[in-house]
């Protein structure tokens, strides 16, 4: 930093193309402060070293930089700030602020200007100190048959050329790494838990062009695309003439920004990947494929959980992490968890995102609740679970509390809901029986989620935060998560977490109509309902569902599992 100048450094935590998770070679964040959480901003300072994580990281976060020279900001809650504004408070006076411009989006440097920063895009200072750095992934990459995507790669090109020529846009440059899967029909490794693999896309009028390493194509063939090397991105960039370039300046680098602003005669087109949206809305293969893979999901689910129930063997958060993962793989059809999978028991469950390690690793004994959040990727689509589940016997606090939970979960899954609604104004469905108990969670309630691909997809969500952009109206087809929750720091967590398909309701004189169509199958812990807490409706609902559960997967489960599954789906 003396050398180049430089009177702060940022390390973001992401990589080239603004991913949530990263390759190895872009856990920066991760390698200079030792926190492994998926979100946070470093500021590096001559006298300073800042770490800002959000709600589900205060505690994991404080334990893992304790001792080191990071100090933790918080971004929610009464404490509250901002990386940018620490920025302005202290660097207003023309000082240079460097970052990787790898790493920086054309939208987050314009925010910083805003703020009067100078901050200098540069080549990554880390590249200097972190002498075993990983290399660049090139991991092998196959290709979906039609069949599985319900659309091939020229339907998906010619589609995403008329949305472009309605905008009169010649190109179109994307770098979101499961946008870019998901128009040409390929998957990867690059990731752990992701089947995306680091690339850029460039669609022209008569041309696309894939940037990443040709070693990737030994059993695959390119089709419909050429195949360049991974950083001749920038040179292709800085060759155009006279054309008009969409892209999304959320998802694209200032080192390709600074490579269009060589080009001759190029103007850009901001605005969010046309495939975004395209993907986030399923087409009936698709949905029919997110549906097979949740009742195969299921399937291990209840064969777990009747291994547990059955109280054979002494359980930690790992081993039970393990047994369900052992469970899954038992699918051939299944490839591998969605994510890792968070098992947090009695305080840890209250740890929003708790990760199991061999030092904070306990035995699940005695009486207390678990937290047990995961997915799997299966080939036919991807799954995202929560479940709590009581060991021993219950309190009446944590009876009260999961019935509130499970309140808002019913609440929000039965809604109908006109044409137009963002998930924005569905949120507060979640959280009204837990806010009349002066009770409430910080972290969303509902994300998108993709086609076996990013278990965390836009651009739909359920927030009571707007985000940046405008909010996204829910449309039949898409995906998204309904998981409230309530967390008391020391005692207990509880989530409950089904994926839902936006449907379809009716259409009347006011207008069309969408609900829910439930897709997870798998009992609710049913030791922790409080019946009297239910309406009648919400009892009938409850009901209805574990009906469904049963009938679904009891011809499916194992002999030993099914006496489980039918206890479990008692009607209350």
């Amino acid at each position: 930093m003396a050398k180049a100048g430089l009177s702060a450094w940022i390390i973001n935590g992401t990589d080239p193309h603004q991913s949530e998770y990263v390759c190895p070679r872009w856990s920066s964040r991760h390698w200079i402060s030792g926190f492994s959480g998926s979100a946070g901003t470093v500021i590096v300072t001559m006298d300073k070293a800042l770490i800002w994580v959000d709600s589900r990281y205060f505690v994991q976060c404080a334990d893992q930089i304790k001792g080191t020279v990071f100090e933790m900001r918080k971004l929610d809650g009464p404490q509250a700030s901002r990386p940018i504004d620490f920025l302005a408070e202290n660097f207003s006076g023309g000082q240079k602020i460097g970052i990787s411009a790898e790493t920086l989006m054309i939208a987050a440097m314009e925010r910083y200007r805003s703020k009067g920063l100078v901050v200098v895009a540069t080549d990554d200072l880390l590249d200097a100190i972190w002498t075993d750095r990983p290399a660049m992934p090139e991991n092998p990459v196959i290709s979906l048959d039609d069949s599985l995507t319900g659309l091939s790669v020229q339907q998906k090109i010619i589609n995403l050329r008329n949305k472009g020529h309605q905008s009169k846009e010649d190109y179109q440059l994307i770098s979101s790494l499961d946008d870019i899967a998901w128009i040409l029909n390929l998957r990867g490794s690059d990731i752990n838990d992701t089947p995306v693999f680091l690339a850029h896309l460039l669609i022209g009028p008569d041309c696309v062009k894939l940037f990443t390493p040709m070693a990737r194509f030994k059993d695959t063939k390119p089709e419909g695309y050429e195949v360049l090397p991974y950083d001749a991105v920038a040179d292709e960039l800085s060759a155009l003439k006279n054309v008009t370039v969409r892209l999304n300046p959320e998802r694209i680098n200032m080192k390709m920004k600074n490579a269009l602003d060589k080009a001759e005669g190029v103007s850009l087109s901001n605005g969010r990947e046309y495939s975004t949206d395209m993907k986030a809305v399923k087409n009936e293969t698709e949905l029919d494929g997110m549906r097979v893979a949740h009742i195969l999901d299921g399937v291990a689910l209840v064969n777990f959980l009747a291994l547990v129930k059955r109280n054979e063997f002494d359980f930690t958060e790992l081993s039970i992490a393990k047994a369900l993962s052992d469970e899954r793989e038992m699918e051939e059809e299944y490839l591998g968890p969605s994510f890792g999978t968070i098992a947090g028991f009695g305080a840890h469950g209250a740890v929003v995102h708790y990760s199991a390690t061999e030092e904070t690793d306990i035995p699940i004994c005695g009486n207390g609740l678990l937290v047990l959040d995961s997915g799997g990727q299966y080939t036919c689509g991807t799954t995202d679970i929560t479940r709590t589940l009581l060991f021993g016997e219950a309190t009446q606090e944590q009876k009260e509390d999961y019935t509130l939970v499970l309140k808002g979960h019913l609440a929000l899954s039965s809604q109908v809901f006109p044409k137009g609604t963002t998930g924005h104004q569905l949120d507060a469905l979640a959280h009204q029986f837990l806010w009349q108990r002066g009770m409430d969670y910080f972290h969303g309630t509902g994300h998108g989620v993709g086609h076996r691909l990013s278990v965390h997809e836009g651009p739909q969500r359920i927030s009571s935060k707007q985000g940046t952009g405008e909010p996204v109206a829910l449309e039949p087809g898409m995906v998204i998560s309904d998981e409230p929750g309530l967390y008391k720091e020391g005692r207990h967590g509880i989530r409950i977490e089904n994926l839902v398909a936006v449907t379809e309701a009716m259409e009347t004189e006011f207008g069309k109509f969408y609900t829910f169509e439930v897709l997870t199958c798998c009992p609710y812990e049913r030791d922790l309902i409080v019946k009297e807490m239910l309406t009648d409706q919400e009892v009938d609902m409850v009901n209805e569902y574990h009906r469904w559960v049963r009938d679904m997967l009891l011809p499916m489960v194992e002999e030993s599992s099914r006496d489980y599954l039918i206890q479990a789906t008692e009607p209350l």
